[in-house]
C-alpha cells in the first residue's frame, strides 16, 4: 500500500490515510450521485474531519474500505459510546460519516471533541432519518456501507469478522450478523436477526439491519432510501432487490442496540409503512398476500413485545 499515512495507530480512523482523493469522488451516477464535498445549501451549515484537512481513504486488496454512517439528533447521553465502538475497531479501513439534524442539548460538542477521529460530520437540519441517511451516502467512499444509530455500538472486533465473511463470499452483497436488543440501561433482552432468506422477509424485516454492510453497488443499481417512509425505509430498500439480493451472514452477536429508537415502537404506523414497502415492491401475487402478510407481522410483533416487556 503506497502512499498511506498512519495519524494515529490507537483508532481505526487514523491508520491508513491518503493525501490522493478516492476515485469515485463527484460521480454521478443515475442512481448513486457521490461528492467529496457536500454541497452548499440556504441554511447555515457546520462541518469538520479529516476529510476537510485534505485526507481521504480507499479500498486495498482483501481491505475493504467500510464507511459506518451514524445520523443523530440531540442524543448527547449514548452518542460518545457510538464513536468509541467505531474509532475502537480492530479493523483498520474504516471512513467514519456523522450527519447531525441540528442538536442543541450538547450532541455537537461531543462530535467536535472526536473530529480528529471522523472524517466527514456535517450539521444542518434534514427531514428525517432517510434524509440524513442519504446525505451521508452522497459522501461515503467506502466499498462496504454500514449504518450504526447514535444509540447503538459494535462491539470490539465486530468488522474485522464482517471482512473475514466478505472475502470468503466473494460476491456477496448485503451482510448482516445478530445483534443484542438490550434496554437504555444495557441490560439484555433477546437477540435479534436471522440469515437472510426471501420466504421470510418479503414476510417481515427478519434481518438486523443494525451494523450490518451494503456493497456500493446495491446503491448504485436501486438509488437512494426513500424518504417518503419514516421508520422503514432500510426495509423499503432491501426489498427492491427482491429474491435476487445476494446475502451473507454471521451467526454471532457485533453489535447492540437499545429499545428506544423510532423502529422499536411496534405502532400503527410501522406496520402501514410495512405494508406500503411491500405493495410497492410487488412482493406478494396480490394486495391480500400482502396484507395478511402485514397482519402476521404485526401478530409476531405483539407476542414478542408482550414477552419481554415483562423483563424490562
Amino acid at each position: 500500500m503506497k502512499n498511506v499515512i498512519c495519524l494515529d495507530k490507537s483508532f481505526s480512523t487514523t491508520r491508513l490515510l491518503t493525501k490522493k482523493k478516492p476515485k469515485n469522488a463527484n460521480n454521478f451516477n443515475k442512481n448513486f450521485e457521490s461528492f467529496l464535498f457536500y454541497p452548499r445549501n440556504e441554511d447555515e451549515v457546520i462541518k469538520g474531519g479529516l476529510r476537510h484537512k485534505g485526507y481521504f481513504k480507499e479500498s486495498y486488496a482483501g481491505k475493504p474500505l467500510i464507511s459506518i454512517i451514524t445520523v443523530v439528533f440531540n442524543c448527547v447521553d449514548h452518542l460518545e459510546e457510538t464513536i468509541l465502538s467505531v474509532i475502537n475497531q480492530t479493523y483498520d479501513n474504516v471512513e467514519f460519516i456523522i450527519i447531525d439534524g441540528g442538536s442543541t442539548d450538547g450532541t455537537l460538542d461531543i462530535i467536535k471533541k472526536y473530529s480528529d477521529k471522523i472524517d466527514y460530520w456535517l450539521c444542518e437540519r434534514d427531514n428525517g432519518i432517510y434524509d440524513a441517511w442519504n446525505k451521508a451516502l452522497k459522501i461515503s467512499s467506502g466499498q462496504w456501507i454500514g449504518f450504526l444509530g447514535a444509540d447503538d455500538f459494535y462491539e470490539f472486533n465486530a468488522l474485522q469478522h464482517y471482512v473475514k465473511k466478505i472475502n470468503q463470499l466473494k460476491e456477496v452483497e448485503f451482510i448482516s450478523s445478530q445483534s443484542s436488543l438490550i434496554t437504555k440501561d444495557k441490560r439484555s433482552l433477546k437477540k435479534i436477526g436471522k440469515a437472510w432468506n426471501w420466504n421470510d422477509f418479503s414476510i417481515y424485516m427478519n434481518v438486523a439491519h443494525v451494523g450490518s454492510l451494503h456493497n456500493r453497488s446495491l446503491f448504485e443499481e436501486y438509488g437512494f432510501y426513500d424518504t417518503d417512509f419514516k421508520v422503514c425505509g432500510d426495509y423499503e430498500f432491501l426489498l427492491r432487490a427482491g429474491n435476487k439480493l445476494k446475502a451473507g451472514y454471521v451467526d454471532q452477536v457485533l453489535c447492540s442496540t437499545r429499545n428506544i429508537g423510532i423502529s422499536h415502537g411496534g405502532s400503527h404506523s410501522v406496520f402501514k409503512e410495512i405494508y406500503k414497502a411491500k405493495f410497492k415492491n410487488n412482493t406478494r401475487p396480490t394486495i391480500i398476500h400482502i396484507y395478511i402478510d402485514t397482519l402476521w407481522a404485526k401478530l409476531k410483533w405483539i407476542i414478542s413485545s408482550w414477552y419481554y416487556n415483562k423483563r424490562i
